[in-house]
Formats: structure tokens, sequence, C-alpha cells
């Protein structure tokens, strides 16, 4: 053991190349700019103002709230002529599935259409993805109908449930655009790519069985989302089901699904697909006209009104009893909308190899559902069906947005009347068929093969949603995710480092078989800041690694552990917690007879430790700027020690020989 006779000679001392440096004090200030700075603006979005003179940071302004004027002075007709193909393409698949996702969200089926107009232009001029097709979506819908329906009855109080409807697509559109503008996109974040395909996988198994209502051709059904609830009322209605409503739907799905295999394929025949919903939209409503199948169970949208989005900015509802539901709803709405909008955004930039800034993209989703709910629309974000279809029909900016509203705009005020023997089953057909995409079973093998945890997360999200209900479901994907995060923080990894032979490499030994130990030494990395949340773990399990090295070496019957060393390079950050932490260490390792070493701490790390003072405690001569130089001084005063033993020993030998010698 070290016994601390062994002092480090200041002549080596003077020889030392290398010492740690302590960042020069920052005025008050200057530190917290900087903190905001890089909390809140990592990407820099004020860099291009620097320098520039008034009328031309105007202009960048304009450019930068509004990123249609950055790209329109470049635009052409060869980007035209592709955006108008792929406008046309995404329009009809955006009618059929508004109409459908309204329904889900027990909305009236022109909803849909209005949702398709306005949304879409506000995108095209505020938002900065070239590929993105706003509309609306299935899991939102769903969320509005199950949240709102719990406390309204669709049928008996429609108008009611409408102000409810658009107040919440208010707040989301609200809640979106804060987060934007306070630079907070980060939250959106804590939802774990696990966490999103087990919720969505939920989502889109309870949004295809509630679609046994329009299948089964059943009037009544439950307004529970779980899995239960739904069976029940399917087989409790069993006398009620029509087989014509059941064959036409399952064709219609078979005819869906054969229509996304050949285009999954085949992506250059990705138009089949495109067209595959509105193909079943027109044939069905011909069938229904000639067969009056109306007339033998099978169920129609009915009329809908012709004419433009009529403005609702007056029914919204600040004052309900109900205020607290339409906040919530739009918060969880909104949060789920903005991870699916930006997700498919980055994905489909990064194949054109071109960026999006998600704070820019949550203002784009929040003006243009705040400008939605006061023109007839709910919440609206950009699906992925709809995105896929505009990518692979070669769009080349937003204006296949533009296209898209002018095609619904048309069919407002013309060919409304055309949707009245749409059966409702061919709608259910459209959201089964969607839906069955969302269900990424591979993705969930491949969790369960990178990460078991993460398996879990994914799991347990899908199965809360599937048996109990959308909410809870979500409750426990936001509970796991901040868990994960927490056990990130507070168990942060530790590993012990060996030497890579014939380097001053120190690696972990579980990592690299190779890697040698030092005898007499214990070299730790910690991999995570050191904060309040995991500093007694973290001293608990130093002083498990020492107890485990003793235990070794016994058992070796090697020499003694003496030095400690804590490789830092890792540790970004430290709060007072910490440092405190690190002096008890020191504290313990000097009771054992150990000596406490520090290797390459950060300027935070070690600006913290010098205002802490535990710099005069570990010693100036025990911090060093590499593992590699700590451990040669270790090496050093291990090589000193023994040296000044052996004469010890030897003269006290010669003095008991002496002392026999007397005697005798």
């Amino acid at each position: 053991m070290f016994t601390g006779d062994c002092d480090f000679p200041n002549s080596k001392l003077d020889q030392q190349p290398h010492k740690v440096a302590i960042p020069p004090p920052q005025p008050l200030v200057k530190s917290l700019k900087n903190t905001v700075k890089e909390t809140f603006f990592p990407d820099d979005p004020l860099r291009q103002f620097k320098g520039q003179p008034p009328a031309r940071k105007f202009i960048l302004g304009v450019r930068y709230i509004f990123p249609f004027f950055d790209w329109a002075s470049s635009y052409n007709l060869s980007f035209f002529k592709s955006d108008i193909i792929a406008g046309i393409t995404i329009a009809s698949l955006a009618i059929p599935q508004g109409i459908s996702y309204a329904k889900l969200a027990n909305l009236p089926p022109i909803l849909g259409l209005y949702s398709s107009f306005i949304p879409p232009l506000v995108y095209a001029m505020m938002g900065s993805s070239k590929d993105l097709a706003v509309g609306t979506v299935a899991v939102p819908s769903l969320l509005i109908g199950s949240m709102l329906g719990a406390v309204v009855n669709t049928n008996e109080d429609p108008k009611l449930y409408l102000q409810l409807a658009f107040t919440a697509t208010f707040f989301a559109g609200v809640f979106q655009a804060s987060l934007g503008i306070l630079r907070l996109g980060f939250i959106v974040d804590f939802l774990s790519h696990a966490t999103i395909v087990g919720f969505m996988g939920g989502a889109a198994t309870v949004v295809c069985l509630q679609q046994l209502k329009g299948i089964l051709g059943l009037e009544h059904f439950t307004h529970g989302t779980d899995l239960v609830s739904v069976m029940r009322s399917v087989f409790s209605q069993t006398h009620k089901w029509s087989w014509e409503s059941a064959l036409l739907g399952f064709c219609f799905l078979f005819y869906l699904l054969v229509a996304r295999f050949v285009s999954t394929k085949r992506p250059k025949l990705f138009w089949i697909s495109a067209m595959a919903p509105l193909t079943s939209v027109i044939l069905g409503s011909i069938l229904v006209y000639l067969t009056r199948a109306e007339k033998h169970g099978v169920q129609v949208i009915g009329e809908l009104k012709k004419g433009l989005n009529p403005i609702t900015i007056m029914d919204l509802s600040f004052g309900s009893q109900y205020l607290s539901t339409t906040i919530k709803t739009g918060i969880v709405t909104g949060v789920i909308a903005l991870a699916e909008g930006i997700a498919v955004g980055r994905s489909f930039a990064m194949f054109k190899n071109y960026n999006i800034d998600g704070n820019k993209e949550m203002i784009a989703f929040g003006m243009m559902n705040i400008a939605g709910s006061c023109t007839s629309c709910y919440l609206t974000t950009g699906p992925f069906s709809r995105s896929a279809v505009n990518f692979n029909a070669g769009c080349k900016t937003a204006v296949s947005n533009i296209v898209m509203a002018i095609a619904v705009m048309i069919t407002l005020l013309f060919l409304t009347p055309l949707f009245h023997y749409t059966p409702l089953v061919v709608l259910s057909s459209i959201i089964i068929s969607a839906m069955l995409g969302l269900i990424n079973y591979e993705e969930a093998i491949h969790l369960w093969s990178l990460d078991k945890f993460d398996f879990v997360v994914c799991m347990s999200a899908y199965f809360g949603v599937v048996f109990g209900s959308v909410e809870i479901g979500l409750v426990i994907a936001v509970v796991l995710s901040l868990l994960r995060v927490l056990m990130f923080v507070s168990r942060p990894r530790t590993s012990a480092l060996g030497q890579i032979p014939n380097s001053t490499i120190y690696r972990s030994i579980d990592q690299y078989q190779n890697a040698i130990t030092i005898p007499g030494i214990l070299i730790l990395q910690i991999d995570a800041p050191i904060y309040f949340a995991n500093s007694s773990y973290l001293r608990e399990r130093i002083s498990r690694w020492v107890d485990e090295e003793e235990d070794r070496l016994k058992s070796s019957e090697e020499n003694g552990l003496q030095y400690v060393i804590l490789a830092l390079s890792a540790v970004g950050n430290i709060d007072t917690s910490g440092i405190t932490m690190i002096g008890e260490v020191k504290k313990v390792m000097e009771r054992r007879g150990l000596k406490l070493v520090l290797a390459n701490p950060g300027g935070e790390v070690i600006k913290k430790i010098n205002k802490g003072k535990l710099i005069e405690v570990i010693g100036q001569e025990w911090i060093y700027l590499t593992v590699g130089e700590a451990v040669g001084a270790c090496k050093f005063m291990l090589h000193t020690c023994k040296n000044v033993e052996k004469p010890i020993l030897n003269g006290l030998a010669s003095g008991k020989e002496a002392r026999n010698d007397n005697n005798v």
C-alpha cells in the first residue's frame, strides 16, 4: 500500500513537460451569454446578419421567416413542371385520405378537404423542407377523437365538438410555434426512436381495429380504443354484420395492398400506389350508385357542402368548461405531429443532401395550424405516406403543396357532390392500408438485436396503446424515455483502462482484450458529466472497483494496489456535488493507503475544481494532462519507493544480525 513516505521529488516536478491549464476567468455576463448561445442557438442563426447594412438585414430577415423568398428567385420552368406533376399526384392521395382521417377524428368529412387547402399554402411560404407534403394524419386524428370524445359526444352536440376541435388545433399551433420561437425544439427529442416506433405501431393497430366498424357496416360502436373493448363491441353485434359491406371492404383493401406492394417492388411505379385511394373512391362511388348498395346496408358519406373554408375564428372557445381538455389535447397532438413532421422532413432532406431548420419547421407547423384553426381546419403536419409520394413524384420545391392546395380548392368549389355515394367502407380500407405501413415489426426486431432496453421501451409503448388507450400508451412512452435519460445520467458507465501494447494509448480492458493492466495502478474512466444525480453512485462504484482490484491482486499474489487514476476526459462538466464527491473519494483512498490521481480534466472541470479548492486537497503534482503521464509518474514513484525500501530493509537485516552476534 502507498504510505505517503515517498514524496514526489521537486526535481522531477521541474521536468514535467505538460501541466493542466486552468481557463482564465470570464465576466459573468459573457459567461451567461455563451451558455445561452450554446443551449438555445447552437446553429448560430443570426450569423448571416453580422456586418450587413440595415436594408440587407431586412431582406435576410424576410427570407429567414419566409424561406419561400429564398428559393423563389431561382425558380424555373423545369422545377414548375416537376412540382405540377408531384402536386397533382399528392392531391389524388390527399383528397381521399383527408376525408378518411376526418371521420377518424369524429369530424365532418369536409374538414379533411378544408385541412388540405389552407395549411399547405402557409407551409409553402414558411417551411424549409422541399419534400414535405402537408395534410392530416391518422394518429393525431385518433387522439383528437378519443380525447375530445371523452368529454363531448359528437352526435349529441356536434357544434360544441367542432369548437373544441378548432380550439385544440389553435393551442397545438401556439405550442408548436412557441417551441420554435423560444428555441426549445430539443423537448421533442425526448421522444426516442424506440418510443415513436412502439407508439406509432400501437396507434396504427388501434386505428385498424376502429375501422372494423366501417368494414362490417356497424352503426353503433364502442368509444373505447383498447383491444378488449373493440373486440367485445365487434363480437357482441355479429347479427348486425353486413356481408355486402365486408365483401366490398376486403376487396378494396386487397386492391390497395397489391398496389402498394407493386410500388414498393418497383419504385418507378409509385403512381400506382398514389392513385389507388382515389381510384378506390371513384370505383366505390360508381358501384354504390349503380347497385343502390346504400339501401342494402352499405353506408355512404352523404352530402358534402360546396365552397371554400368558412372562417371559424369566432368559434374558438376559450371560456368553455372544457378548456383544460382542449389545451391538453392541443399539446399532446402538437408534440406527436411535430415529432412525425420533423422526422419525415429530415429523412427526405438527407436523401437530397440539404438541411432543414428544426426550429423554423416548428414555427411553420405552428403558424399553419393557427391559421387552420381560424379557417375550419383541424391539426395538420407532414405525413410520411404523402411526403413519400411527393418525393417519388419528383418534387423540386414546396410549390407542389401549392399545386395540391389548388387541386383541393377546385374540388371544394365544383366536385364535392361527386363524393355523395362514396362508401364509408372504402374510407376504412384506405385507412387500414395506410396504417399497416406504420406497424414496423422489422424495426422492433432490429431493436431487440441492437438494444434490449430500447426493445422493452418500444413494446411497452405498443402494448400500452393497444391494451390501455392512446393516452396511456403515450404516457408510458414518455415516462420510459425520460427513465432512459435518467438512467444514463444517474448511472454513468465507468471502465477500467489498460495499456495497448507498444503504445502510450490506454483503452477499456473490456473492449480491448490485449490491453495490459499496470501493476499497482488502477486506471478508471468516467464516461459522463458528474452531477448531483450520479455523484453518490460514482463514489460507491469507484470504491467497488478498488475492492475488486485488491481482491484480484490478492488472489493472484501480485503486488498490492497503490494508485487510483481517474481519467476525466469524457467528463464534460461537474457541479458542486461532483466536487464534493471527488474530495470524499480522496479521503477514502487515503484511509485505505492509496493515492488518488486525476488525468486529463477538461476546461470546465478543472476550473470548478480550482474554485472548489480541490486542487490544494489533491495536490497540483497529482493532476496530469494525459493518462500516460499519470501512469509514468506513478511508475516512477513505485520504482523510487522500492529503491528507498531496499537499503532500509538491508540495514534492518544487518542490525538484526549484529544484535544476534552480540548476544552470542
